[in-house]
């Protein structure tokens, strides 16, 4: 039996486990965002039964506050497009499940309402329009290729650490115009500021406020210097626009933070999900292989197939019904989108990984509304990119390990994959 052959049928072993724990465990007890599940893999099962038997369901028995969680496709999007009813504002416990910490009540523009979220993210939007990206398409591809063209040949080596990681804090790097020596910095903050105390990220939560208030010393002195001397950076963006000129400590430390992991965690994540995707899915692969011209359409069902943010939070600012419950004005609402890319009623075959899918964007990975992800085109250009140069190079890369999952039910990442590229 070949390694990834071995890795299917292992994989399969835990998801029937896993389904006769969900399906025999009372849906009342249900704690779908227990990060064990996504740790393990686990949590298709326990989505499936809450679409089926309770779309919108009232979970009591968490750790943590009760909160609603929405399953459906369409019922997330009722929820992600009504932001006059559904509250992201960090005042309101902001946009994960749990709410966020004492002393971490950072405003940023994602955890933020109407009027002023609108007006701090057009601050950042000239970043990602069509007409720059082209410009950053060049410097991606370079990146790319020396990156891949280092890699070991006939050699096990972790594709999170060498690759993912690697070409994902390059671009935040550049987005920042962040010291490039310095550049593994922003991959730390980043998960630094989304780990959970059981995660091993952090030993402690003074080790996150000293971690943390390094980046907040460091990025300040940045600010000081694009106010005197502005570059065509996101920081000179911010430190030059009206909307953000005068924003307070908090709320720059609050967009930065959103910047940095919105710009590590959909990429690097995403990254390293295609190599083992295609590995899960050794015929889509060879597809793929026959047609480069598939990575088109592969790069957004990847993006769906990981769900790299498995949800987001809203809190209720009224009362209101959704899925024939009436949840109360204070409540937190959970939207699972990893729960609602692979809603069979919207997506065909939602559960299967399809590299040439007819309508692969429909997708909720990025969010709908007013908070879709503004750098999403970003995203899927240094994903198109990369794969186009590794089939320049690579008949194929092999995964020939467990891949090593984070301790989250947020963000849905990986610390390490084991490849190896025959020589």
């Amino acid at each position: 039996m070949t390694a990834q052959a071995a890795l299917r049928s292992d994989k399969a072993d835990l998801l029937r486990d896993a389904r006769l724990e969900a399906y025999s465990t009372p849906i009342e007890d249900f704690h779908p965002g227990a990060p064990r599940l996504f740790q393990n893999d686990t949590i298709w099962p326990w989505f499936e039964r809450l679409r089926k038997e309770a779309p919108v369901h009232y979970c009591t028995k968490a750790p943590i506050e009760p909160y609603w969680s929405v399953t459906r496709y369409h019922d997330i999007m009722h929820v992600d497009t009504n932001h006059a009813i559904f509250s992201s504002d960090v005042s309101n416990g902001g946009i994960m499940i749990r709410d966020v910490p004492p002393g971490y009540e950072w405003p940023s523009f994602i955890a933020m309402d109407e009027p002023v979220h609108g007006e701090q993210r057009k601050t950042v939007s000239p970043m990602f329009t069509p007409n720059h990206l082209d410009q950053m398409a060049v410097l991606i591809r370079e990146r790319s290729a020396k990156v891949l063209d280092s890699l070991p040949r006939n050699e096990t080596f972790n594709w999170v650490e060498k690759v993912s990681i690697e070409l994902t804090t390059q671009m935040l790097a550049t987005l920042f115009d962040f010291p490039f020596e310095e550049r593994r910095k922003l991959t730390r903050w980043s998960d630094v500021s989304t780990a959970l105390p059981k995660s091993g990220i952090v030993s402690s939560e003074e080790e996150r406020r000293r971690e943390l208030g390094e980046c907040a010393e460091t990025f300040g002195r940045m600010w000081k210097a694009r106010q005197a001397e502005p570059g065509r950076d996101l920081i000179s963006m911010m430190a030059h626009s009206e909307a953000t000129r005068h924003m307070t400590p908090d709320n720059l430390m609050g967009n930065l933070i959103l910047l940095i992991v919105g710009g590590n965690d959909t990429t690097r994540n995403t990254m390293t999900a295609s190599v083992l995707a295609l590995n899960e899915n050794p015929a889509e692969y060879q597809k793929l292989r026959d047609n480069p011209a598939l990575i088109e359409t592969m790069v957004p069902e990847v993006i769906r197939w990981q769900t790299p943010l498995a949800h987001m939070r809203r809190t209720a600012l009224v009362d209101t019904e959704l899925g024939g419950k009436m949840i109360k004005k204070g409540d937190r609402v959970v939207m699972w989108y990893v729960s609602g890319n692979r809603d069979g009623e919207v997506i065909e075959n939602p559960d299967a990984f399809i590299i040439d899918r007819k309508r692969p964007r429909i997708h909720l990975s990025f969010g709908f509304g007013i908070h879709r992800c503004v750098g999403m085109r970003l995203a899927e250009l240094q994903l198109r990119i990369v794969w186009q140069e590794i089939l320049k190079r690579f008949d194929r890369i092999e995964v020939v390990g467990e891949p090593k999952r984070v301790y989250s039910s947020f963000v849905r990442g990986y610390e390490s994959l084991p490849v190896r590229i025959p020589g």
